[in-house]
């Protein structure tokens, strides 16, 4: 089916989103346990962890862990937001920089201004955003407009602002002393309507995952080997430390095999891991290439990366040729859902 697909249903007990794009599943969200990326709460600080820049702190469902803070007194409460998911017991990653993220606006509290997103280069689209921006905004610290506000009502714009900045006053204007949820993060119904472009169907229905093939191809997610064609393939194999990527050539002997190969499997790797929910290290064993083709390959990579809604940095090359990146871990792995 050609088109976009936004398909709302449930894996097994839990909440779950999928975008599908000309017949390919293009990104899953899946609802995990505890407390979920974006959520805000007050935590308590413990002593800091000497020499490595942050501290844990006590939160309403367990340990929170802040990196690159000075000046926090053990016992003292702390506003973070959770910016990740975390790795079977470990705590989970936060910060102290707030943002309220709605599908309009983003309210930033820390970083004043009123901004409009690159992405919208229209100069009289931009003049009429920025004009409905400064009518409605009287919060605290500085506003972004998304590239979702292209095409929107204006009143739907001013609503959206006015919502964010009820909602992070509220959370500045906390007193609370204790561990505690304030504002619980979005469910991959809420994330789908929040990041995810208009689709031409959208299908909320029970049984929508089975219509539109997300179920087959999750059950193919499920196995590491990922076909890139003319025999070529990639396995993805996560483990404790980090994500191994092999690139195979198959059967094609030429002098170029190893080039194409691994050209298709960095192209296809960023879709691959959203599907998984897969992050952290990411460890590339490209197929044998000339060294002289690393820009190229570097190309190509920092293109599919840019490209990819997960943050993703190339990190270099190891001694043995490998790629390495580290991507953010902000969703739930598709193998606690489906073993």
């Amino acid at each position: 089916m050609k088109g976009s697909v936004i398909a709302l249903d449930h894996l097994g007990d839990r909440e779950a989103a999928a975008l599908i794009v000309d017949g390919q599943l293009e990104d899953l969200l899946i609802e995990g346990e505890g407390l979920s990326t974006g959520a805000i709460c007050r935590g308590i600080a413990r002593r800091p962890m000497k020499g490595q820049g942050g501290l844990f702190l006590d939160g309403p469902e367990g340990p929170l862990y802040l990196r690159q803070i000075k000046g926090i007194s053990p016992g003292e409460p702390l506003i973070v937001q959770v910016t990740g998911q975390a790795e079977p017991g470990k705590a989970l990653p936060v910060t102290a920089k707030l943002l309220f993220k709605s599908r309009y606006a983003i309210v930033t509290p820390d970083a004043p201004g009123i901004n409009v997103s690159r992405s919208i280069r229209d100069d009289d689209t931009r003049d009429m955003l920025l004009g409905i921006a400064h009518e409605s905004f009287d919060g605290p610290g500085g506003l972004i407009l998304r590239s979702e506000c292209v095409g929107a009502e204006a009143g739907e714009i001013a609503e959206d602002i006015a919502a964010m900045v009820a909602l992070a006053g509220q959370v500045l204007a906390d007193s609370g002393k204790g561990p505690e949820l304030l504002v619980a993060g979005d469910g991959p119904h809420a994330l789908a309507w929040r990041d995810w472009p208009v689709p031409d169907v959208f299908d909320q229905d029970a049984g929508s995952f089975e219509c539109h093939g997300v179920t087959e191809a999750l059950e193919r997610a499920r196995r590491p080997e990922v076909a890139l064609g003319n025999g070529a393939s990639m396995w993805i194999e996560p483990t404790r430390a980090l994500v191994a990527v092999d690139v195979n050539t198959g059967g094609d002997t030429s002098p170029a095999a190893g080039l194409k190969a691994t050209i298709a499997a960095l192209r296809a790797l960023p879709r691959a891991l959203r599907v998984r929910g897969l992050g952290g290290l990411i460890t590339i064993d490209p197929a044998p290439v000339p060294k002289k083709e690393r820009r190229q390959i570097e190309t190509v990579l920092r293109a599919a990366l840019k490209a990819d809604r997960v943050e993703t940095t190339f990190v270099g090359w190891t001694p043995m040729g490998n790629i390495e990146l580290q991507r953010k871990r902000d969703r739930v792995a598709l193998s606690e859902v489906l073993s």
